[in-house]
């Protein structure tokens, strides 16, 4: 990773960090449900989805400050899909970055009532907490585009097919499509809303949904890559999770090698989209690079 990525994630990360609890902390809500809320979304991660959003609107040139609630509220829908992710009834996980996962602390009710309210309130963060000069044809394209990315066509529907495919053996095809919407879809958000903030034109947001899907699979395939050979203290979570659970994987599948080859193939891809649009390149490059050597 070079110093000008490196200082880009680490100045956004701390924006994003500093906005997303102020939210929470002013809704007039149980003090418990505010508190399980922030002690999730407070947990830490790489914030790379709305990180993406403003990397977006950096490439474009843009001013970014309409991109910060936007990323808000992706991190908020992250965020609740993890809860609920970790209950018992779905992976049933004790730990998640290192720290006991929510329902381990708060129980089960509140955890699962915890991930419905950030659910909810993502929306109010694109409805309500933009910039004046946003219109409301905007937020309106932006709350319909979240929706079909964490809801039954996208991240849900894509949870449903993971469960279902369980302890089951399943075509390359059928994997794809299981994390196309479990992964893809919502980093693909990421990027959309940055580019409808960032006025690109519908040209250019249909090549920038091919190469969220790209850099999405890519995502996916080293998560499972580092879910055989990643390092517990830096990824947050039991070392061979996928294998125990019997969850079919992209190493699985095509082998190790074979796994490895198939995420320089997406990510390859991602980077001639790229280099086909009006933006600054290095910075999205770099982001390319970055997905496929991530180490947690």
């Amino acid at each position: 990773m070079t110093g000008k990525l490196d200082g880009f994630l680490k100045s956004r990360k701390t924006v994003i960090e500093e906005r997303l609890p102020m939210y929470i902390k002013d809704l007039r809500a149980p003090s418990i449900l505010k508190e399980s809320m922030l002690y999730s979304l407070e947990a830490g991660g790489k914030r790379l989805r709305p990180i993406l959003v403003l990397a977006l609107l950096h490439a474009y040139g843009k001013d970014e400050e309409a991109g910060i609630p936007v990323g808000c509220a992706v991190e908020m829908i992250h965020t609740y899909s993890l809860i609920h992710d970790d209950l018992p009834c779905m992976d049933d996980d004790d730990l998640r970055r290192g720290k006991p996962t929510n329902h381990k602390i708060y129980g089960e009710a509140t955890a699962i009532l915890a991930g419905d309210a950030l659910l909810t309130e993502s929306f109010k963060m694109i409805t309500s907490n933009m910039p004046s000069d946003v219109s409301a044809e905007k937020r309106i394209r932006l709350v319909n585009e979240l929706i079909s990315a964490a809801g039954a066509e996208g991240m849900v529907g894509g949870q449903i097919l993971d469960m279902e495919a369980e302890s089951k053996s399943v075509s390359l095809d059928e994997l794809q499509r299981i994390h196309e919407g479990k992964t893809a879809k919502l980093l693909s958000f990421s990027v959309i809303a940055g580019a409808i903030l960032a006025d690109a034109s519908e040209k250019e947001i249909e090549k920038l949904r091919e190469f969220s899907h790209h850099i999405g699979i890519g995502f996916q395939i080293r998560d499972d890559i580092l879910d055989l050979e990643g390092s517990e203290d830096k990824i947050g979570k039991r070392i061979g999770s996928d294998e125990t659970n019997g969850k079919s994987t992209y190493p699985s599948l095509l082998s190790l090698e074979g796994a490895n080859k198939k995420l320089d193939e997406h990510i390859e891809k991602a980077k001639r989209l790229i280099s086909e649009l009006p933006l600054e390149k290095e910075l999205m490059y770099e982001f390319c690079d970055m997905i496929a050597a991530r180490d947690h």
